[in-house]
């Protein structure tokens, strides 16, 4: 049996990189797909590669920052599948390098808004879906810049870190309702967002990881697999490491 047999789940940011990765895994696992990212972005090739897997699956707009979006985009995928089983926070942006000192609050809103109230949006939602269903598994989209300092990335580095505070509140708070949270931290992960940065800086980002390269999102996506399915069941409030051993 396929590892999301007959389970609903709902991706944030699906349309590419990660996200995209784990919607075409989660269907070859047999999971119903809700593919949850900004309206007005061209998903229409993801769908059909989607369904080309005859997964089902459908599209809902989501803009995380905006809790009302949160709230309706939950409710669209509850009104078409009647549940949601398990859901993948997965959408985020990048930033640019700045000081503390000289970081424009307005760039900090941004990604606060986005990387960590878009994360608690979805999850405060989520969870009211998985209490009334009688449980769910939640997986949220962190970072090793969670767990250690990111030089000049000072408010991508605090959203990472408080997405992992708030995945551990959901396994010590809901674990009892059948509810599991976990966090996957990966290093710097070969996705479109990436391939806009200077080649130095992209050999250095390799050179920083004994692997001597970095992460693809289908890692990533094997990855939340595994916390999104019962191979990963005594798991609960965990950081999952993928980062070629810079941690070691």
């Amino acid at each position: 049996m396929k590892k999301l047999e007959n389970k609903v789940v709902f991706i944030t940011g699906g349309n590419s990189g990660i996200g995209k990765a784990a919607c075409m895994e989660a269907a070859r696992e047999g999971a119903t797909v809700v593919l949850a990212d900004l309206a007005g972005k061209d998903h229409k090739g993801t769908i059909d590669a989607i369904e080309a897997l005859n997964a089902k699956c459908m599209f809902v707009p989501i803009d995380v920052a905006d809790v009302n979006s949160v709230k309706q985009a939950i409710n669209a995928t509850v009104d078409k599948f009647g549940r949601i089983d398990v859901a993948f926070n997965n959408a985020g942006i990048g930033g640019a390098y700045s000081g503390i000192h000289d970081m424009p609050e307005a760039v900090w809103d941004k990604i606060i808004a986005v990387n960590l109230t878009g994360q608690f949006y979805c999850v405060k939602y989520e969870l009211q879906q998985f209490l009334k269903q009688g449980g769910g598994i939640i997986v949220n989209m962190s970072s090793l810049g969670g767990l250690k300092a990111e030089h000049g990335l000072v408010a991508y580095t605090a959203a990472k870190h408080g997405v992992l505070g708030l995945t551990k509140n959901i396994a010590v708070q809901y674990a009892a309702q059948n509810i599991r949270g976990n966090a996957i931290c990966p290093y710097y992960v070969e996705t479109p967002l990436l391939s806009a940065a200077p080649e130095a800086v992209h050999s250095s980002w390799i050179e920083g990881t004994p692997a001597k390269r970095l992460c693809t999102p289908e890692e990533v996506a094997k990855a939340f697999i595994y916390l999104a399915s019962e191979d990963s069941s005594y798991c609960n409030g965990i950081s999952l490491i993928l980062d070629g051993g810079v941690m070691a």
